[in-house]
């Protein structure tokens, strides 16, 4: 067997970021070669990561990339096992690259996302193929659970993360003119992710939702002894409040309660000259939804 040097296992750790015990025995068992030590690893991480398929991955991280211009932003959900893992610069760098990738490939799922190749910062691998990879490093599964990508030509993307990063939100904005829609937007994505709704407004709400919610506050008022002519009065009132909770334009402005998300729309285009400004889409994430 050849002589492992200190300085061949070091550069096979700064290669590949896998622990030095590991570089050693990679090298070892590829009788020095740098190139089949970093394919053994590969092998290791994919073995490891089959092994590891069952595994729970629920803790992780959201990570929104928004594009300079603000016409396009990406957020996904990128899970391991532990909290710790989560936190660490290796995951969050991970994370970091892959919503990087999405954004200027445009990728419209974690499919498409899976085909796609890293920089060579990551090996230059399938993206697929790199998730195996950071398996061997970390000793956890890595799972990328869903990507939205959000193409806003017409106006632009804002984004809010929470800190510790397990909720997440972007909202595509259309306007005429820019003046201070920025600040908006930004609100508006801290309401999504705080007020969690649904929908923009009510006639996106599907018609099995509003089945569903009718039929069980139907046989709540039938349970309490609501006689039948009033039940569907009280159906209809319960509706209107689920309204309220669901649908963004109708939910209490967190900054101002005594306001609708749609009066601080109203009272932004007044401000700005009646301004064309209207919420496209939105997407939220929470950490294991």
């Amino acid at each position: 067997m050849s002589q492992i040097s200190a300085k061949d296992v070091k550069d096979l750790r700064d290669t590949t970021g896998i622990g030095m015990m590991d570089c050693k025995k990679a090298l070892e068992e590829s009788g020095g070669d740098m190139e089949k030590a970093v394919e053994y690893l590969r092998k290791k991480g994919a073995a490891l990561a089959a092994k590891r398929a069952d595994k729970d991955a629920r803790e992780g991280m959201i990570c929104i990339k928004i594009t300079d211009d603000r016409k396009a932003g990406v957020i996904l959900e990128l899970n391991c096992e532990t909290d710790f893992v989560a936190r660490g610069e290796v995951f969050t760098g991970f994370a970091g690259a892959l919503a990087q990738l999405a954004l200027a490939s445009c990728a419209s799922s974690s499919e498409a996302l899976l085909e796609m190749t890293l920089s060579a910062e990551f090996g230059g691998e399938r993206v697929a193929d790199a998730i195996k990879t950071m398996t061997g490093k970390l000793g956890e599964k890595i799972e990328l659970k869903r990507l939205a990508f959000c193409d806003a030509a017409d106006g632009l993307v804002e984004a809010y993360v929470h800190p510790g990063a397990q909720l997440g939100a972007i909202i595509h904005i259309a306007f005429a003119q820019p003046d201070g829609v920025r600040d908006l937007a930004r609100d508006l994505a801290m309401q999504v992710a705080a007020a969690a709704p649904i929908v923009v407004d009510r006639s996106a709400v599907p018609a099995e939702l509003i089945a569903k919610e009718s039929d069980i506050y139907r046989q709540q008022a039938l349970g309490q002894g609501k006689k039948e002519e009033f039940v569907e009065k009280i159906v209809r009132g319960r509706i209107e409040k689920y309204y309220q909770e669901v649908v963004l334009t109708e939910q209490a402005f967190i900054k101002i309660n005594n306001m609708k998300v749609s009066d601080v729309l109203v009272e932004f285009r007044k401000q700005h000259e009646e301004a064309a400004v209207e919420v496209r889409e939105f997407v939220r994430y929470q950490l294991g939804e």
